[in-house]
């Protein structure tokens, strides 16, 4: 059971043999990488990799961009401010909100070996919340209800706490503004964005997820759990932020409960031949757990990412269990969630669950 500990950079539990912290050199703030930019990690396939992340709430320009601040008005002390967050607040890294995503990214890291068309595999070893609270904002005018929400102009953002109750954390927050945290739902962390490089030299908005992976937002990605990326540059330049403690399937108010993780990954490859016979010809992210094979499909619009996650799993069970079109047609009616990843990051997610036991018979 994690203790509310706060996981300044360097300090508290640090499982890897091998740690990236989240420091300027070291992040990206509001773009992700491409093929231009240089590793600030080179490691070989199967290592183990600790990351600091950050959360991009508390340090932005409609929050004050002062983190210290802006959480003492929640009743955080200092020491529980993380430094690497003030830091790169109060540095002068030029990022133009009217322009640039809100996230920080931690990376890229290179894979020796990683070619195009293998397939790098990032399996999620531990995550740990680097500080006791979170914030659910509204802003932009965005989310699923643009144009209704916020009531009123700017930025609307919820602080929540993590509260321990027999070894189960949970986030609670106020019925109302000002209320006492009356709310409790249970906290599942994951990593929002888990990415590798694009191709040419012009770095993507931080914001819509696709081939490349990027803001997925697929809320299966707790520990335990993999996710496959198609490669498509050298050492495929590998990537992670938007930290999160829960998320509903599609973040429906423009965020989730975001929070700062010190996340263990483990990256390997698999070979280009290998790949596609395991999955077929993969053409976005593919998520893995102990349960279920996890296809996505994406797209500006909605009922389109539902048909491109649909053909991604007829051709995955094609693939993977042997199944014809028709039959895996029939079996993802009959047997086969479709979830919303989420509807809020421009391009929309979608993602389905196949159950892989019910391929044991």
């Amino acid at each position: 059971m994690q203790t509310s500990e706060i996981l300044q950079s360097g300090v508290g539990p640090i499982r890897a043999a091998v740690y990236l912290p989240a420091e300027a050199s070291s992040v990206l703030w509001g773009r992700l990488p491409c093929a231009a930019d240089v590793a600030v990690l080179t490691i070989d396939a199967g290592t183990e990799v600790t990351i600091d992340t950050l959360s991009h709430e508390g340090i932005h320009e409609d929050q004050g961009r002062d983190p210290a601040t802006f959480f003492a008005g929640h009743g955080v002390a200092r020491e529980e401010v993380l430094d690497d967050a003030i830091a790169l607040a109060a540095s002068g890294y030029r990022r133009d909100p009217e322009v640039d995503g809100p996230h920080v990214i931690t990376g890229p890291i290179a894979v020796r070996g990683a070619e195009p068309g293998d397939l790098l595999k990032i399996t999620v070893v531990e995550l740990l919340r680097r500080v006791p609270y979170g914030v659910i904002s509204n802003r932009h005018g965005r989310g699923a209800l643009p144009g209704e929400y916020p009531r009123q102009p700017g930025t609307v953002s919820v602080f929540a706490e993590v509260e321990e109750r027999a070894g189960v954390a949970y986030g609670t927050m106020a019925r109302v503004a000002g209320g006492e945290r009356s709310i409790a739902f249970p906290l599942a962390p994951f990593l929002g964005i888990m990415g590798v490089a694009v191709t040419g030299d012009e770095r993507p908005h931080s914001v819509p997820p696709g081939a490349h992976g990027g803001n997925i937002d697929i809320n299966l990605l707790t520990e335990g759990a993999t996710l496959y990326l198609p490669v498509q540059v050298a050492g495929a330049l590998a990537y992670v932020g938007d930290p999160h403690f829960a998320q509903g399937d599609g973040e429906v108010s423009l965020t989730a409960m975001e929070a700062s993780l010190r996340a263990t990954l483990r990256f390997d490859i698999v070979p280009a031949a290998e790949a596609l016979a395991a999955f077929g010809e993969l053409v976005g992210p593919l998520a893995e757990t102990n349960e279920f094979l996890i296809p996505t499909g994406m797209s500006p619009d909605l009922d389109e990412a539902v048909q491109n996650c649909v053909r991604a799993a007829i051709a995955l069970l094609q693939a993977r269990f042997g199944l014809d079109a028709e039959h895996a047609y029939a079996y993802l009616s009959a047997a086969t969630d479709f979830n919303i990843s989420q509807v809020v990051d421009l391009v929309k997610g979608v993602h389905a669950r196949i159950r892989v036991e019910d391929f044991n018979v």
